[in-house]
């Protein structure tokens, strides 16, 4: 095992491996376990520190799909020990409260496991546990020959500056969507389709007991208010705002008094309110790249599509592509077998487009109330009224919203 923050034990002399993965996230960190637990060789370039891909705050919900894969894959002890399960959701509109109990719908419920946690079990499953190896800290990383059969990977030392040269069988790209990875790819043979949603949402951590047993989604004509347990001792908020906001526009009071009107209803608990202590305003975007594959190379996660925080979808694909990824790898490289591989980028697609297309959905449940415009706020009404009026309606959702649809 190697767990190197350097490059290649200082010699410049390239080296081989059968899969060089680029990013240490949810996908690349799966797919290197997923190989490792297959017997085969691979390495994971980082351009954080450990501390820093540990440390990082990200969202928390995993579908129990996905958990369910992490399980048969022996990535879910800690996760499954310290996880909050969740089995209903609760909206706010018209000043009352309306619980959807989803898993009297489905059977299914929902995992509340912040990213961070999950990539420090990750990264101590592959680094080790499994002997996988991984360079943190690397610097202009390169891809080369991607269209070749002897793809390979470059990047500067952190330590001695020095350009060190990693050839590979396949190069899995996980490194976000504003990594290598993704502008390797060449604009000639790639499509990339972009929707905006024109808002913004202000995420927020708050040094504060949650004040409610569940998440909770507030619709109201001054716009959307999120309400998600992290802890016993910290909730994460979220308040829609222009797109491009500075977070410095909103100081404590005011963050305070708007969640205050926004998730008000009638007998809901007064907000349990504290210190703020993570303030960021995320533009809401989705993107997908097609196909997700070039060469040599298989894009993975946010470096294929991202997914606004709407839906919480965003580590919910990036899971399900590592899982598709890293089984092909194994097939291809242990048995010949190359039919994952070459299916990957159509396999991951349809979850991908299933999902943004509910992404959509719902941002107008969300932002419609607060449009300006009568008619998005009626339509947007009528269809939380129909979660709660048409058993038919309601199951539908609830599969969509625990990504029960697409089976995983």
């Amino acid at each position: 095992m190697t767990v190197s923050a350097s490059g290649d034990a200082g010699s410049p002399a390239p080296h081989r491996f059968p899969v060089v993965v680029v990013g240490a996230g949810p996908a690349g960190l799966t797919v290197g376990n997923i190989l490792r637990a297959a017997g085969v060789d691979c390495l994971v370039l980082e351009t954080g520190s450990r501390a820093a891909v540990e440390r990082r705050p990200r969202a928390g919900v995993v579908e129990e799909w996905a958990v369910r894969g992490l399980e048969r894959r022996g990535l879910a002890r800690v996760l499954l020990g310290r996880a909050q399960r969740h089995t209903e959701c609760e909206f706010r509109f018209g000043g009352e409260r309306h619980r959807f109990r989803y898993t009297e719908l489905t059977g299914h419920h929902h995992f509340v496991y912040p990213q961070q946690f999950l990539v420090t079990d990750l990264v101590r499953e592959y680094a080790d546990v499994r002997g996988g190896e991984i360079r943190f800290g690397v610097r202009d990383v390169r891809l080369h020959g991607l269209d070749t059969d002897r793809p390979s990977v470059s990047y500067l030392c952190p330590d001695s500056g020095g350009r060190r040269v990693v050839h590979a069988g396949f190069i899995a790209g996980c490194d976000g969507a504003h990594g290598v990875s993704r502008s390797a790819l060449p604009p000639a043979r790639t499509r990339v389709a972009r929707f905006d949603y024109g808002v913004g949402w202000l995420a927020l951590l708050a040094e504060a007991p949650p004040s409610c047993d569940c998440v909770v989604f507030g619709t109201h004509p001054r716009g959307f208010a999120g309400h998600m347990q992290r802890g016993p001792d910290v909730t994460r908020y979220y308040l829609q705002c222009p797109p491009g906001d500075d977070p410095e526009n909103w100081p404590h009071e005011r963050v305070w008094a708007e969640l205050r009107e926004r998730l008000g209803a009638a007998g809901a608990p007064p907000l349990n309110e504290g210190r703020l202590i993570e303030k960021r305003v995320l533009d809401m975007r989705n993107h997908v790249v097609e196909p997700m594959a070039y060469g040599r190379l298989f894009l993975a996660g946010d470096a294929a599509h991202l997914t606004a925080p709407i839906a919480a979808k965003g580590m919910n694909l990036a899971l399900h592509d590592a899982f598709l990824l890293g089984d092909a790898l194994v097939a291809r490289l242990t048995e010949g077998d190359g039919r994952g591989l070459s299916g990957y980028s159509a396999a991951c697609l349809a979850r991908v487009w299933d999902y943004q297309e509910f992404s959509q959905w719902l941002s107008e449940v969300y932002h419609g109330p607060a449009s300006a415009d009568p008619y998005r706020a009626g339509t947007a009404l009528a269809r939380l009224r129909r979660l709660f009026d048409s058993p038919v309606a309601a199951a539908a959702f609830a599969e969509q919203y625990l990504g029960t649809t697409t089976g995983g």
